[in-house]
């Protein structure tokens, strides 16, 4: 048992053991990471990238630099950036989502895609490597330009080799971009990047919530109607699943308080509460403990599963909320979230986190780090709750 997992060694040495599964043997010296990893930690199906995880692997290495103060991890970050730039990238400006080797898989170009090379670069700028901010300037510019629609504020989806875009339109992808976007104020100070963000979290959070129980959605229409029916067959989707994901709203009050230290207004705050709240009432299995990845709008699970970063960016919410409230209330169910998860999703043996468990806490494969995983989620909410602690 942990003596207080809101301690800031306790944070530090997990972090460093969740890193240790993956450095350095997620090195290719070919060009990029090995992104798919047995619950051993070996790395297999060694040719397939996903650019989600291209660039979060940059992501943690430029996180952990900071942690650990090894500037030399900062190298690492230009090792799979490179790659990114002449193995994802193609034209007309677009990423690949994913590679079978040298081969994609499909064309689409995707918004979410864009947003974590954002989120990459500004990142990295925050950490230190020198040079990067043309490159954040250039990728904020050229997802407006293919994705950005004024007359509703907000990111369309995905568009074809044509550049035309599909009548998708959806909450995740605006959120990882309102994430993105943060930082990149916090790397640049430009006002751009805030006043973006604030327009997304509030479309988002407040304008567009659903008129039932006011939390979010997360399909929509071309005209941005919320579309009750999107996926309905597919609850476990990675990311597009059907009903109320209960990771969803707790991230989002994560990303409501962080954007309350750069501009705050009350109503950040409240919504914060309110969505954070409702996804521990209905998201919490008082049966099996942990947060279940969805609830229907009735009510009722629709997937009961337990996915390691729905717990984490769970516990970095409640860690933000405590902090900006002084409710130790939320210190509470911070508490509860990580028991569950020290018991059930912590690899103790080997390191890092397990993908998910099912209802009774049963692993469902022997993959720990699928494509498109990686640990970003739970290094990351450790780092959250750091950055957390540090509110006055």
């Amino acid at each position: 048992m942990v003596a207080s997992f809101q301690d800031k060694t306790f944070l530090v040495n997990h972090m460093a053991s969740i890193f240790a599964f993956y450095h350095p043997k997620c090195i290719d010296n070919a060009g990029g990471f090995f992104h798919i990893y047995t619950d051993d930690g070996q790395a297999i199906e060694k040719h397939r990238r996903h650019l989600v995880n291209s660039t979060r692997f940059v992501i943690n290495y430029a996180r952990m630099s900071k942690i650990t103060g090894d500037q030399s991890l900062l190298q690492y970050c230009h090792h799979g950036i490179e790659f990114i730039e002449e193995k994802h990238r193609h034209e007309p400006p677009a990423y690949y989502w994913e590679l079978d080797g040298e081969k994609a898989t499909t064309t689409q170009d995707f918004a979410y895609g864009w947003a974590f090379i954002m989120l990459m670069y500004a990142e990295c700028i925050q950490q230190g490597c020198n040079g990067l901010e043309e490159q954040l300037e250039s990728s904020f510019e050229q997802m407006s330009n293919k994705f950005w629609e004024s007359e509703h504020q907000l990111y369309s989806d995905e568009a074809d080799q044509q550049g035309n875009i599909s009548d998708y339109r959806g909450q995740n992808t605006n959120m990882h971009a309102c994430e993105a976007l943060l930082s990149a104020y916090r790397a640049t100070q430009s006002q751009q990047y805030l006043d973006r963000a604030y327009q997304i979290a509030k479309r988002i959070t407040v304008e567009l919530a659903s008129p039932k129980e006011n939390l979010i959605w997360e399909h929509y229409t071309i005209d941005w109607t919320i579309d009750w029916d999107y996926n309905k067959d597919k609850p476990n989707d990675m990311f597009k699943p059907w009903g109320f994901q209960t990771g969803h709203q707790t991230e989002w009050a994560k990303l409501l308080l962080m954007l309350y230290q750069y501009r705050p207004e009350q109503w950040m705050v409240e919504r914060a509460e309110h969505l954070f709240n409702s996804a521990i009432e209905h998201g919490w299995d008082h049966s099996s403990g942990g947060l279940v990845y969805g609830f229907s709008p009735d009510g009722a699970f629709c997937d009961t599963d337990k996915h390691f970063w729905v717990q984490a960016e769970s516990f970095a919410a409640a860690a933000y909320l405590a902090q900006t409230t002084q409710n130790p209330d939320y210190w509470d169910i911070y508490n509860k979230i990580w028991d569950y998860s020290w018991q059930h999703l912590v690899d103790h043996q080997h390191g890092a986190w397990y993908h998910k468990v099912n209802q009774q806490g049963q692993r469902l494969s022997n993959i720990k780090s699928p494509l498109g995983k990686c640990d970003y989620h739970t290094l990351g909410a450790c780092y959250d709750v750091l950055n957390a602690l540090a509110i006055k």
